[in-house]
């Protein structure tokens, strides 16, 4: 039944979504709301749940040259585990530091460390981004980030 690589992984995405999609309809219902908060999990989950059956059904076989690029070296090991540790602290300093400063500083300093070498574009992306979203959350969507210690 599961001869394919797709086909595997197209059912762990199935019960991945499920199980994503019966958290999101017990979410709680906002009477007030324009867009209540189980809108975008809902359809994330439903994304996901039709795009684990496409490739469910996918009849491309894989090549050994596609097998080749499912070994992940050492090195990649490494890189993504530090990434990881980038993560972690992300999210420990996001209520402390604010999601402002803490999102432009993460955004740099990984494509940093991932050996982007243009720092000027690399620091604009980081800065406008972080603005944007902020902006979208707070003041459009009126759903409040962490300040942190910068006051807005």
């Amino acid at each position: 039944m599961l001869s394919r690589i797709n086909q595997k992984i197209a059912v762990i995405l199935a019960i991945l979504a499920g199980f994503y999609l019966v958290l999101s309809y017990n979410l709680p219902k906002y009477p007030n709301a324009i867009i209540d908060a189980d809108v975008v999990p809902k359809g994330l989950g439903l994304l996901l749940l039709f795009f684990a059956v496409l490739l469910y059904f996918d009849k491309k076989e894989e090549t050994e040259a596609e097998k080749l690029k499912r070994t992940i070296t050492k090195e990649n090991v490494l890189l993504l585990l530090s990434v990881l540790v980038f993560i972690l602290f992300y999210i420990f300093l996001l209520e402390i530091v604010g999601f402002l400063l803490m999102t432009a500083l993460f955004i740099f300093g990984c494509s940093l460390f991932l050996g982007y070498k243009k720092h000027v574009a690399n620091a604009i992306v980081s800065i406008a981004f972080s603005l944007v979203i902020y902006g979208l959350f707070n003041y459009l969507l009126k759903i409040n980030l962490p300040a942190g210690i910068i006051p807005l």
